[in-house]
């Protein structure tokens, strides 16, 4: 083929990478991405400067499956601060307000808990990356300027307290996309009566993949000096993306016809929702969405992988 080079080499794969505090999220991709030498990688849910943790890095083909990543779950353990309230929501902000934090037993703390459990509405923090009218609202943030923002929807399934020293709390949360801890330690700090913000933040968990599988940059920079083969073999596959979705396994001829886009018959496969379509020789071949009339229709497919 002719035409301009792309630079870099088409890895593919997914990276559990452990960032640390104090930098951004998309810094430590791109340190990853000039390790790999990647041609392309996008991150999966941005993590604050503030925040460490699980940040789940897509190489090449895998970038397709990002927003099922994106989407997923996620688990948490943080800290929060009682009586103090911050212009960000978390330790990084200007002190705006600090209050006397009341008599409060673990009874009480655990009664506050409860009322975030479950289905809850949360405004998002002006500090946060959505849109006003094309405009990122923390951009507005730094120029001072506040905006009403709707209420979201999000899920708390777990919501535990596991330890406190002083004013300080420990918690782990398990939650739906979208939620915002900042404005958790917020709401738990005005029902409370006193105010809070967080005082530290990790991510545990994200969909299928779990913070023991996780690697620093440092640990990644000593297998970058072995070779890019080592760092290959460090790579999650594709469809580990999809943790525990039902997988149809296609023979070639019908495989032809469903990477030209054409939905398929497979007997025996599931009879609705969200598939993993493996190829022969176990090769992932991408994901399709079952049809009412039981077909499955491709709807990301991986290239130059079977």
């Amino acid at each position: 083929m002719g035409g301009r080079k792309r630079k870099g080499r088409p890895v593919n794969g997914i990276l559990l990478v452990d960032k640390p505090v104090g930098l951004s999220s998309n810094d430590a991709l791109q340190k990853v991405k000039r390790l790999y030498r990647a041609r392309k990688a996008g991150h999966t849910g941005s993590l604050d400067r503030l925040a460490s943790g699980l940040l789940p890095m897509c190489l090449g083909e895998a970038t397709k499956l990002s927003g099922f990543l994106l989407n997923a779950d996620k688990r948490y353990r943080a800290q929060f601060r009682l009586g103090i309230k911050t212009s960000t929501g978390d330790a990084e902000g200007e002190i705006v307000e600090s209050r006397p934090v009341p008599e409060l037993t673990d009874t009480d703390l655990e009664q506050a808990v409860a009322h975030f459990r479950g289905e809850i509405q949360q405004i998002p923090p002006m500090h946060s990356a959505i849109k006003h009218q094309g405009q990122r609202l923390y951009k507005l943030a730094h120029q001072g300027i506040t905006v009403e923002r709707k209420p979201r929807q999000v899920t708390i399934h777990e919501y535990t307290l596991f330890g406190r020293e002083a004013d300080l709390v420990d918690v782990e949360i398990f939650c739906s996309k979208g939620t915002y801890i900042r404005t958790l330690a917020e709401d738990l700090g005005e029902l409370l009566g006193c105010g809070a913000s967080v005082h530290s933040l990790r991510r545990t968990a994200s969909g299928p993949f779990s913070g023991e599988q996780m690697l620093d940059l440092a640990t990644l920079a000593q297998e970058a000096g072995k070779g890019l083969e080592a760092l290959d073999r460090l790579l999650h596959p594709m469809e580990s993306a999809l943790g525990h979705w039902p997988q149809v396994h296609l023979p070639e001829g019908v495989a032809f016809y469903l990477r030209a886009g054409q939905p398929v018959l497979v007997p025996h496969s599931p009879t609705e929702g969200w598939v993993c379509i493996m190829g022969e020789h176990e090769r992932f071949l991408g994901v399709g969405e079952v049809l009412d009339d039981g077909r499955i229709a491709p709807r990301r497919l991986i290239q130059g992988n079977g």
